[in-house]
């Protein structure tokens, strides 16, 4: 698969954010970094420290991306399933899914409402 177009990488740190902003105040941001047909999200706390969440997989379609935790303990992604039971979902069910491990809020992963 080749890389998403320009226009699909704007939208989706725009969405992102909008989204992180939203749902995760206590970032202040997430950058994204491309590489080929990937997206590599990374959350930004206010005091600078930056946490690696996950990276997603484009696969011709700006709203379902393939899912892959970041794993601290051996500084890689490892393909992995959604609180839905699939690979792929919205880029944002994938955020929540990653914050809601590294950021400890298990909210993230069921149908009730955050509690932060």
């Amino acid at each position: 698969m080749k890389a998403p177009p320009e226009s699909t990488k704007h939208s989706l740190t725009v969405r992102l954010n909008d989204h992180a902003r939203n749902r995760w105040p206590e970032l202040e941001r997430v950058d994204l970094r491309f590489r080929a047909n990937f997206a590599y999200l990374d959350g930004r706390y206010p005091d600078g420290t930056m946490i690696k969440l996950c990276r997603l997989r484009y696969g011709g379609s700006a709203h379902l991306w393939g899912f892959a935790i970041y794993r601290a303990s051996h500084d890689d992604y490892e393909d992995s399933y959604l609180p839905t039971g699939t690979h792929v979902g919205t880029a944002e069910e994938a955020l929540d899914c990653a914050c809601g491990l590294y950021l400890n809020d298990h909210t993230a992963w069921t149908t009730d409402t955050p509690t932060n």
